[in-house]
């Protein structure tokens, strides 16, 4: 295979980075990443515990006063030199990100990579423009505005399938409006996390803003969210974790943001572009071997072109090259580890009891843990693979009659994170983006994202926003401060309490 990721070295010290530096750390025990792929291990580093949880907060605690202390020019400079560092180590970035997640070399070259850099200049110019309400005299005797103010220390739990990406969404907001934070990326996947935090140190920003926690959920992870020195929780990740993050959240009252599962609906009318939809149907299942949680999972086609959509797409899928990662050749990575890969041949196996499997549905070999793209018909809407979050390269699709029905199918599961709709009919597709019960809605085209737009869901898929000057929202204190402007002793509102004395 390829020559990979060569300056695993640079993790000699340690799998925590606290107050500028890496460091080991102290559960006595070891955790080990493992390239998929080929199932080598190619590091092994000390797992966290609390203590070293307690270490990081303390550290994110020290540098708060100054960095929200500093003026939004002052981070707004440093976050851009953290943009241009990112830049400069981008292959090197794409490189690990492609070893420790099995990801193709072109997605982490094309997608992870500059999207991070891209969100990273986005919120060193946002970190600016913290907006409020104009001031104003409301009252008719008072001058008020808003400020926003940073909460605190934050903490942030990342997962496994997008570690860069996901670090640059919990890092940057948080940092933009002054706060400072404590993450803890999956075991699984360390490696760039920790390469963000030293980069941001490289930029000049503060040792103590940015601090990485490697450690197991139940000991580091656990402590981290319900800890006290821990102003806010961020979290990504399943649903069912998500609640378990809730729960010790609310018991501290933490402001809480959540961003969990997905089944995304790919809903194709009568008169949608058969080529586009197939095309984007594959593309946006498979995207990081359908380890995303805005994958298109469920294709409802309408009746006219469901023989054919089906059709093309098993023969599209069909055609992905699996291979070596750093191969340039190579279409499709594998899952995350042959866990992962077991866990979804479950469903697809489970599946053939009531569905049909058109096309894939085996894993190829079992040193790495690919398994190839899979095409399921004929499922009950209320079946398994209809429902679950499968995260992995599987399209289920099912046929519809009428536009009611087709919509009605869409918002028919737990979740509400993403779809498309797909049409030539702008009233169609006004009709589907309003109705759709979803954070973010593509027509014609599934899966991009851009920094300036949200991102998060409705229902069981979360709340709260990531990108985007919304996701101040989430990492900002409103404060209303209000003036009087009369000088008097005696405020007419008074005389509800002294009456006429």
């Amino acid at each position: 295979m390829g020559n990979g990721f060569q300056e695993l070295d640079r993790f000699a010290a340690g799998a925590q980075y606290i107050a500028g530096r890496l460091r080991p750390g102290t559960a006595g025990r070891t955790h080990s990443v493992t390239d998929p792929a080929t199932g080598r291990k190619v590091l092994d580093y000390e797992l966290a515990a609390a203590a070293d949880v307690d270490a990081a907060v303390a550290a994110a605690h020290d540098a708060l006063p100054g960095w929200a202390g500093a003026t939004p020019g002052e981070r707004s400079d440093a976050m851009h030199r953290f943009a241009a560092r990112l830049a400069e180590q981008a292959e090197e970035f794409a490189r690990a990100e492609t070893l420790q997640c099995g990801k193709p070399i072109r997605l982490t070259r094309e997608f992870d990579v500059p999207g991070t850099v891209d969100n990273t200049a986005f919120f060193a110019g946002a970190a600016r423009h913290l907006q409020g309400q104009s001031a104003g005299e409301y009252s008719g005797d008072h001058t008020s505005y808003v400020r926003r103010e940073p909460i605190g220390v934050i903490g942030s739990v990342a997962p496994w399938n997008y570690p860069l990406q996901m670090a640059a969404w919990k890092v940057l907001p948080a940092i933009a409006a002054g706060n400072t934070i404590v993450l803890k990326p999956a075991e699984l996947t360390p490696l760039t996390s920790l390469m963000f935090a030293q980069a941001a140190t490289d930029a000049g920003i503060p040792d103590g803003v940015v601090n990485v926690v490697t450690g197991a959920g139940k000991e580091a992870g656990e402590h981290l969210v319900g800890h006290p020195g821990v102003a806010m929780t961020s979290f990504t990740g399943s649903t069912a974790v998500g609640k378990r993050v809730a729960e010790i959240a609310t018991s501290t009252v933490k402001r809480l943001h959540l961003e969990l599962g997905g089944k995304a609906p790919f809903v194709v009318f009568d008169d949608a572009d058969l080529e586009a939809a197939v095309h984007g149907a594959v593309a946006g299942a498979l995207i990081n071997t359908g380890q995303d949680c805005t994958a298109a999972t469920r294709a409802y086609v309408q009746r006219p072109l469901y023989d054919a959509f089906v059709e093309q797409v098993a023969g599209l899928m069909a055609s992905v090259r699996l291979g070596d990662p750093f191969d340039e050749g190579t279409d499709l990575g594998p899952l995350i580890s042959h866990a992962q890969r077991d866990r979804v041949a479950g469903f697809v196996d489970r599946a053939r009891a009531y569905a049909t499997v058109v096309t894939g549905g085996v894993a190829p070999h079992d040193d790495g843990a690919y398994y190839r793209p899979t095409l399921i018909t004929g499922a009950p809407q209320d079946s398994e693979i209809v429902q679950a979050e499968i995260f992995g390269p599987v399209l289920v699709v099912l046929p519809f009659d009428h536009d009611e029905e087709g919509l009605a199918l869409a918002n028919d599961t737990p979740y509400g994170l993403a779809a498309s709709a797909w049409t030539r009919d702008v009233y169609r597709a006004g009709r589907a983006t309003r109705e759709i019960k979803a954070g973010c809605v593509w027509v014609n085209d599934h899966i991009p994202i851009i920094s300036e737009m949200p991102h998060g869901g409705y229902k069981a898929s979360g709340f709260g926003k990531d990108m985007s000057t919304y996701s101040f929202e989430e990492y900002t204190q409103v404060k209303h401060v209000m003036y009087d402007n009369t000088a008097v002793a005696r405020k007419a509102w008074h005389r509800t309490i002294f009456g006429d004395r």
